[in-house]
């Protein structure tokens, strides 16, 4: 028999996580005819199929399964020895991170600089949603590494504090606070499952107001915008709008809200990938300023 090489263990593995050749070829950089070489190659070297066709996923058979299972830990060992024995310098690969807007406006920026400098053959791929988009794609394995706003729990997820946010409820320089209590104006919010959503909802309730309209939208920055303008209220981070409230473009019409949104980075459970395991360590020794 000859040898079976580390990248065909490591195509088995990601065609088992993301559930296509398509997918799996995305995520190694290469073809998808590649990807069914390289399944061809092995499947002929052990003298068995190792997929099946299940819809629009290949699923691995049985024999493949046992095969995936062991050596899994013994590829991730030997890659994870030959990166701590160059201290991680010649890690390669592609990562993919996501994180919500607040994230990306505090800690994201010095975990990029940092992986850029300490880890430059690693590439990234960044995307900015909500929590539960990002949460899904955690969990699908279409995404790497996240941070979430908290606290979410799932036994599929491993993760780790980062720190929390304050909040304001602000609105532009011309709408008062009379207004707001009235429920003379409308109010603007994430949509609803984002903690933000709830936490306005809460503060609306607590201070008897019905506002003439609850809008929502799914980018703070425009949120800002749109109540920076006068358009209404919003219950905002006060990271993103502490510049507004000095140069008095916005400011606070009530209280600030109790709760604060807490952060958390995040990776599956399962993630065995040690240059993916050393960023989730470096995400969770970050801190996000909350200089309220």
């Amino acid at each position: 028999m000859k040898r079976i090489a580390l990248f065909h263990l490591e195509t088995l593995m990601w065609i088992d996580r993301l559930g296509t050749f398509a997918a799996a070829a995305q995520r190694l950089n290469t073809t998808q005819p590649a990807i069914s070489a390289r399944v061809r190659e092995i499947e002929e070297q052990l003298g068995v199929p190792l997929f099946q066709r299940d819809g629009r996923r290949m699923v691995l058979s049985a024999r493949g399964r046992r095969l995936v299972q062991a050596s899994g830990p013994l590829y991730h060992g030997l890659e994870q020895v030959l990166l701590e024995a160059s201290d991680f310098a010649g890690a390669t690969g592609s990562v993919r991170i996501g994180a919500g807007e607040i994230a990306a406006a505090t800690c994201l920026p010095a975990f990029i600089q940092a992986i850029e400098r300490e880890r430059p053959g690693v590439a990234m791929e960044i995307a900015i949603d909500l929590t539960a988009p990002l949460l899904q794609e955690l969990l699908a394995g279409t995404r790497d590494i996240v941070f979430l706003a908290g606290p979410v729990a799932s036994p599929g997820m491993r993760t780790a504090p980062i720190g929390s946010v304050e909040l304001v409820w602000a609105a532009g320089a011309q709408v008062t606070t009379d207004q707001a209590r009235a429920g003379d104006l409308p109010v603007w919010s994430l949509p609803d499952h984002s903690p933000l959503h709830a936490i306005t909802h809460e503060g609306l309730d607590a201070h008897g107001i019905v506002p003439r309209a609850l809008h929502t939208c799914n980018n703070v920055r425009t949120l800002i915008e749109i109540v920076a303008s006068g358009t209404g209220a919003a219950v905002l981070p006060q990271t993103m709008v502490r510049d507004c409230l000095a140069a008095g473009t916005l400011h606070e019409i009530l209280p600030r809200p109790r709760p604060h949104v807490h952060f958390e980075a995040a990776i599956r459970t399962r993630e065995r990938d040690p240059v993916i395991l050393d960023l989730f360590d470096r995400a969770a020794r970050l801190t996000i300023e909350d200089a309220g």
